[in-house]
């Protein structure tokens, strides 16, 4: 239950608030809620279970279920320069080819804020029989699957052709799943809504054969009214077909109903879709005043007259109720006309307000407001929205300070994908992402280049984590030849305010971005003016944050970085290319405005791969026989080496040190990710992660960690001293510390003392000698000892050892123990150039969901259950059966080796 309440603390609320025991929490969902007074029927059930799923269009044929006209793709653009200029659209007529556009449009017309602009739906259906969609339609010999479901992560992976650029997996083609819905008769007259968090790409949604409505845009969570097409009392059928594009993305998409999808069920009068938005107008330490909108909407045939209350609790660190309210808000009765909206406002004053801030210097406390609706006596709807207290400020010579203190943004930026469970979203996947990074220092995610899974955004609540949440990687100009700008015309607007209105309440979040390098960057006042535009919107959902989009070409003395509240700079900060930095020109064209690195280094490594010699620069391009192999398409480990238009972490952090003002950076990337493999697009996986696709922590994580953390006494070696072919070559020593100085020793002898000089952030012996035995390293702080490190010559791999990263996890199905694999000698030294193929079988009450090794050239198949070891480390993914009540035994073995068992004991739901 513990981490139920972390993972879903809104819902958690819900059942504290009905006095619901903890074992009793699955009912809940499926339950309406109960005050102690009244009946509220708001139900939100998960509805992720029981789906059919099916690749392929009826008979083959996809032309009846055509969004829109696609332009024909006559060149593959993998491997392009991830720096490249985008390019004009292609424009494609339309005349006379049936499309299912004007019937999906009007989704989105509650974001569309002029009412003139709003899209109509024909009045006649469109001319398509879809016998999927149909009820009678035998799916029997369909898949059964559990969402949330990404297809194409099973692979297999494309050995030739294009697609590196998407993680050489098929993810485009349509697609369909099937759910039946069985609605009680009791539900007639109540408004009945799909919310789906997540879809790949392009999705209809049918209900009973009739197209209800649908979204292009895969990483947008949307809503659709199924209350004129369910029948209450009897069997329903919902039916959503996705057609995610080829070419349509420079990094792994992912496939299918890849997040969560839930029904939602209301009285007609009731709180809107993310109908409530509250802010923090005015804090301090001693009062905060608390402000809310909230929006009601009507369904009904009739005005309705309704009395609305809003109460404020405080939570605890796992996100339940504490104590009484904190206040309590009733809002002057408000009439609300059939078929309309309308918006309450009221606001509070706290005294000695908990504020929300990041770790480890501020704590992130968090509060809730609770909106219970009355018409008469009667509670109509009730409504829960965890928020934070605190200030942000951006300023132009401090950067960012939270709650009055000086931030440093230490940020990363990731991906959306899970390594080896694809875009399938996991909250505890998630979450050991984000306590890597914690460890490491980090405090900030970018979420590149599009809105995330809103539980990723409870987890950085949780976390104290900062945010820049961020919406488009394109707008009218293209990356790929069918990315996201074919629907931007039409749908920016809606796009924009849905994410903005879904992700306002949290206070992890600092600031929106509403692009990232995109091509009207060239596109000078016409490309400011759809920025300006973007921008405006912003403003007009949430006052509180700025808003930015992250350049990476665009000149201080361009219009587009004008229309900024932030000036966002890609790689320009610490100079691209052979182009100096330009943070002192943009700092001295907008001096009143913060600057801030959203990508910097783009570092190239894979774990554990040293290529020799090693070259005595501080920042260097991949190229081969100096950091690259294209041979075996690995990049040199020493961390020294980078994509053509980034650098080092090195020259990162002495263009932020030399530019004090800025107000710091978001790393390229903290994570690996599926696709955009930069500099070998022949592998599947990038190289940029400073943690690489398993989990595994590379060199360069130790060079974050000692500048991230200047506090914590660690030094970390590079590279390993395993070199049988090596005895008496040069094998530079470097060492990364929080320290300021450090002796290296090589079997005992001394190869000097080092102190950091002004702007380096390593030690370097460049000229040792390798000789079996061990490499040891003392680090000094201001002339004391602070830390030691030692490093052996492993002998021949003898065995395997396990280590669970939690030994007892839910019995429900989702949650997950990450399973790590080293292969070492008779003494328990990593072998860390060994490549034994491993073996792993789970008994008990669990099973194996996937593995993986890091290795970014690696086409075996994620669900395999044997891989070999990447540099003497493979990880196995785990999770217990739902229901699960016991031990799940782990076993991994290896031709030869001593085997290794991991036990882990799941818990069952109470």
């Amino acid at each position: 239950m513990k981490q139920l309440r972390q993972r879903w603390p809104g819902l958690v609320l819900a059942a504290a608030m009905l006095g619901v025991a903890p074992g009793a929490f699955h009912q809940v969902l499926a339950a309406p809620q109960q005050s102690a007074d009244n009946l509220v029927p708001r139900q939100r059930i998960l509805f992720n279970d029981g789906w059919r799923f099916q690749l392929g269009d009826p008979d083959g044929n996809s032309a009846p279920y055509l969004y829109d006209i696609r332009p024909e793709v006559k060149k593959s653009a993998d491997g392009k320069e991830a720096d490249a200029m985008p390019e004009e659209a292609v424009r494609v007529a339309r005349a006379n080819t049936p499309l299912l556009r004007a019937w999906i449009l009007p989704t989105g017309n509650a974001f569309i804020k002029d009412p003139s602009k709003r899209y109509t739906r024909p009045a006649q259906p469109p001319a398509v029989e879809a016998p999927y969609a149909r009820l009678d339609f035998n799916d029997s010999a369909w898949r059964s699957v559990q969402l949330p479901h990404d297809w194409a992560i099973e692979g297999p992976f494309l050995t030739t052709g294009p697609y590196g650029g998407m993680g050489r997996l098929k993810t485009w083609g349509p697609a369909w799943y099937r759910k039946k819905l069985t609605l009680p008769a009791g539900d007639k007259g109540k408004s009945i809504f799909l919310d789906v968090d997540g879809a790949m790409s392009y999705a209809s949604v049918w209900v009973n054969g009739q197209l209800a409505g649908g979204w292009p845009y895969g990483y947008n969570s949307f809503r659709i009214n199924l209350t004129p097409y369910v029948k209450p009392g009897a069997d329903n059928q919902i039916a959503i077909r996705l057609d995610n594009p080829a070419e349509s993305a420079r990094w792994y998409p992912g496939a299918g109903l890849y997040r969560n999808v839930w029904l939602t069920k209301t009285e007609p009068v009731h709180v809107g879709q993310w109908g409530v938005h509250v802010s923090t107008p005015k804090v301090s330490r001693e009062s905060a005043q608390v402000a809310w909108q909230v929006t009601l909407d009507n369904d009904g045939s009739a005005a309705a007259e309704v009395d609305v209350t809003t109460q404020l609790y405080a939570l605890d660190e796992q996100g339940r109720t504490t104590g009484n309210a904190v206040a309590t808000v009733a809002s002057p009765r408000t009439s609300v006309a059939a078929g309309a909206s309308a918006t309450l406002s009221g606001d509070a004053t706290l005294a000695n307000p908990r504020l929300w801030g990041p770790l480890p210097t501020q704590k992130p406390n968090r509060y809730t407001a609770v909106t219970t609706v009355r018409q008469g006596s009667r509670v109509v709807d009730r409504y829960t929205t965890p928020f934070g207290i605190r200030t942000i400020r951006w300023d132009g010579e401090t950067g960012l300070s939270v709650n009055g203190e000086k931030i440093k943004i230490q940020g990363v930026n990731n991906h959306h994908d899970l390594g080896s469970l694809g875009a399938a979203f996991n909250v505890r996947a998630a979450e050991r992402q984000l306590e890597i990074l914690q460890e490491m220092g980090a405090n900030a995610v970018r979420m590149s280049h599009n809105p995330p899974d809103p539980q990723l955004l409870e987890l950085t609540d949780r976390m104290g984590m900062l945010v820049v949440d961020e919406v488009f990687d394109s707008w009218e100009r293209k990356k790929t030849p069918l990315d996201f700008h074919l629907t931007f015309p039409d749908w920016h607007e809606q796009d924009l305010r849905a994410m903005l209105r879904r992700d306002r309440n949290h206070p992890s979040i600092v600031m929106w971005s509403v692009g990232n390098e995109v091509g009207e960057q060239y596109g000078g006042e016409a490309g400011a003016a759809i920025g300006k535009r973007l921008v405006q919107i912003t403003r007009e959902e949430d006052s509180s944050r700025p808003a930015t989009n992250a350049m990476n070409w665009a000149k201080a003395d361009m219009p587009l970085p004008a229309a900024m509240d932030v000036i966002s700079l890609n790689y320009q900060g610490s100079g691209i290319r052979t182009l100096p930095g330009q943070f002192p020109a943009f700092h001295e064209k907008f001096p009143d405005k913060a600057i801030l690195h959203t990508e910097s280094a783009s570092a190239l490594s894979s774990r554990g791969e040293y290529q020799f010699p090693v070259p005595g620069v501080t920042s260097a391009a991949v190229r081969p026989g100096a950091g690259g192999d294209p041979k075996t398409q690995q990049v040199s480990a020493y961390e020294l080496f980078a994509a053509d238009f980034g650098s080092s972490a090195d020259r990162s952090f002495a263009s932020l040190d030399q530019n004090p003002y800025t107000a710091g950076e978001f790393v390229w990337t903290g994570w690996d990710y599926i696709g955009e493999p930069t500099p070998y697009y022949g592998a599947r996986s990038s190289y940029s992660g400073i943690i690489d696709l398993a989990g595994f922590r590379k060199d360069r994580y130790y060079i974050y960690q000692s500048r991230w953390r200047p506090e914590l006494p660690m030094v970390h070696i590079l590279p390993h001293w395993t070199w049988p072919d090596r005895v008496g070559e040069v094998t530079p020593v470097h060492v990364f510390t929080s320290g300021d100085e450090a002796e290296l020793f090589v079997n005992g002898k001394s190869q000097g003392r080092l102190k950091k000089a002004p702007y380096a952030y390593r030690l370097r012996w460049d000229y040792v000698v390798y000789e079996p035995g061990e490499i040891s390293v003392v680090a000094y702080k201001d002339g004391k000892e602070w830390a030691r490190s030692s490093v052996k010559t492993a002998g021949d791999a003898a065995a395997l050892q396990a280590s669970a990263d939690r030994s007892a996890i839910d019995g429900d199905g989702r949650d997950l123990s990450f399973v790590s694999v080293r292969i070492v000698d008779k003494d328990g030294i990593l072998s860390p150039r060994a490549k034994n193929r491993v073996r792993f079988t789970v008994e008990g009450t669990g099973e194996l969901v996937s593995t993986d090794n890091g290795d970014p050239t690696s086409f075996e198949s994620f669900q395999s259950p044997e891989r070999a070891a990447f540099n003497g480390m493979v990880l196995a993914i785990i999770r217990a059966k739902p229901g699960a009540d016991g031990a799940i035994t782990v076993r991994a073995s290896a031709e030869g080796l001593r085997g290794a068992v991991a036990t882990i004991q799941a818990r069952k739901q109470r």
